[in-house]
C-alpha cells in the first residue's frame, strides 16, 4: 500500500511520519504526583512496546512530578519520550512551571478547551509561545467529545442557511477537521512550523473516526495520530480499535497510533500496546516478534492436544523474542510458526510457515510431522509436554540456521 505523505515529526528519540515506521503510543492512568508509580507504569508500556507515553498533568502536582518522572527513567535507562496531556490550564502550567514544559518530549493541546471566547485564542497561542522557546512539538488534538463549541456553532448556522444539507452528524465530523486544520493555522502563524505538529481526529465512533481522517488527511500534511477514542472494554474495545485503524493504514493514512481500551479492574495497562502492535503487524506494516498459525478445532480434532501446544509455543515465541534480540539475531521477527490440528489444512498451511507441526487429527495419538521451509524435517511423537520440548528445540535450531547476527 503507497503511505500518505507526511511531514515528519521529531520527538525525543523518535521520529514520526515521512517513512518512518508507524508508531506506538500508550498513556499512563495513575496519578502523575506519585511519582514512583509513573515511573513503574511507564517502563511497563515501554517494556511492552510503546515508543511514546503519556502523562495526564492536570494541575501543579503533576506537573511539578514531570521533571522527576524523567530524571529517574533516564537514570533507570529508560529513554521513550514523555508527552503531558493538557486540558483547560495547560497554558498556566506550562508558563508556572518551565522544568515541566522542557522535561516533555510533547505537549497534546485540545483545541476544545484551551480556552473559550477572547481567551482561546491567548490560551492557546501562550502554550504554543512555549513550544517554541523549548523547541518541542505538539498534537492538536481534536476530540469528538470535546469538540470546539464556536466551530461547531458556526458549522451548524450556515448548514441551516443551506436547508440543512448535511446531517448533524457530518457537521459535527466537519466541525472535527475544520477545528483541526484552523488550529494548524493558528500555531503556523505564531511561529510554529509543521515539522513540529502532529494532529488527531478522533472519535468513538468506527466510521465517524475512518470519515474524519479521510477528510483531514486531504486537507493536511501534517503527520497523524490514530485512534478510536474511548474504544471500550476487552474484545468490544479490541475490535472497535481494529476495525478503525485497519481502514486507515490500509489507506496509508497514519503515522502513529494508539488503543484507547478500558482496562479490566485489575490488569495491566499494557494490553493497549500488545493490541497496537498486533494490529501494526497483521497487516504487515511492522513486526515486532513470531507469529503463530493455528487452527481453531473441529470434530476431527477431539483432544486438547493440538490447544495445549499452541499456548505453549505461543508463550515460548513471547519468552524468546527479547533473549533473541540481546543475542543479536536479526529478522526473526516476521519468522511465521505453524500448529496445526489436523490433516485437512495442517501440512499446507506448515509448508507455507517457516517452521509448522502439523498433527494427524481426532484421537491424537501423535505422528506430528514437522515441516521448515516447505519440506518434512521430522515426525514427533508423545504428549502435549513432549511435543512441546522437542518443538521448540527445533524452533530454536531454525533461528540459529536462519537469522544472522
Amino acid at each position: 500500500m503507497k503511505r500518505r505523505k507526511s511531514i515528519p515529526v521529531k520527538v525525543g528519540n523518535i521520529v514520526i511520519g515521512g517513512d518512518n515506521p508507524i508508531a506506538v503510543q500508550s498513556m499512563t492512568n495513575i496519578l502523575t504526583e506519585d511519582v514512583k508509580a509513573s515511573v513503574k507504569q511507564v517502563k511497563e508500556l515501554a517494556r511492552a512496546g510503546s515508543e511514546l507515553v503519556r502523562l495526564t498533568v492536570k494541575d501543579d502536582a503533576g506537573a511539578k512530578a514531570i521533571p522527576e518522572i524523567k530524571k529517574q527513567l533516564l537514570e533507570q535507562g529508560c529513554e521513550v519520550p514523555l508527552i503531558g496531556d493538557f486540558h483547560y490550564n495547560g497554558h498556566l502550567l506550562l508558563q508556572k512551571y518551565p522544568e515541566c514544559a522542557q522535561a516533555l518530549d510533547k505537549y497534546r493541546i485540545n483545541p476544545g478547551n484551551v480556552g473559550f471566547g477572547k481567551n482561546k485564542d491567548e490560551n492557546f497561542e501562550a502554550m504554543i509561545k512555549v513550544a517554541i522557546k523549548n523547541n518541542k512539538p505538539v498534537r492538536i488534538g481534536v476530540n469528538w467529545g470535546s469538540l470546539d463549541q464556536e466551530v461547531l456553532k458556526k458549522l451548524m448556522d450556515e448548514n441551516a442557511k443551506n436547508n440543512n444539507k448535511k446531517s448533524n452528524n457530518e457537521i459535527v465530523i466537519d466541525a472535527l477537521v475544520v477545528s483541526a486544520v484552523e488550529s494548524i493555522k493558528k500555531a503556523n502563524e505564531i511561529g510554529l512550523s509543521n515539522e513540529k505538529i502532529v494532529v488527531s481526529a478522533k472519535c468513538s465512533r468506527v466510521q465517524d473516526m475512518i470519515k474524519a481522517y479521510e477528510l483531514l488527511s486531504e486537507k493536511c500534511e501534517n503527520a497523524l495520530h490514530l485512534g478510536v477514542t474511548e474504544a471500550g472494554q476487552g474484545i468490544k474495545g479490541a475490535v472497535h480499535t481494529t476495525a478503525g485503524l485497519s481502514v486507515l493504514l490500509q489507506k496509508g493514512i497514519g503515522d502513529t497510533i494508539r488503543t484507547s481500551l478500558t482496562p479490566a479492574p485489575g490488569k495491566s495497562r499494557t494490553e493497549e500496546v500488545k493490541i497496537s502492535k498486533q494490529v501494526l503487524q497483521s497487516l504487515g506494516l511492522r513486526f515486532f516478534s513470531p507469529e503463530i498459525t493455528s487452527c481453531p478445532g473441529c470434530g476431527r480434532t477431539t483432544s486438547t492436544v493440538f490447544q495445549e501446544i499452541a499456548k505453549n509455543i505461543e508463550e515460548f515465541l513471547q519468552q524468546k523474542t527479547s533473549e533473541w534480540k540481546e543475542k543479536g539475531f536479526k529478522g526473526f521477527e516476521k519468522m511465521e510458526v505453524a500448529v496445526m490440528g489436523c490433516i485437512v489444512n495442517g501440512p499446507g498451511e506448515s509448508k507455507n510457515a517457516n517452521i509448522g507441526l502439523s498433527l494427524p487429527g481426532a484421537g491424537e495419538q501423535p505422528n506430528a510431522i514437522v515441516f521448515a521451509d516447505g519440506k518434512q524435517i521430522k515426525t514427533l511423537k508423545g504428549n502435549a509436554e513432549e511435543l512441546t520440548k522437542e518443538f521448540t528445540k527445533l524452533i530454536e535450531k531454525y533461528v540459529e540456521s536462519h537469522y544472522s547476527k
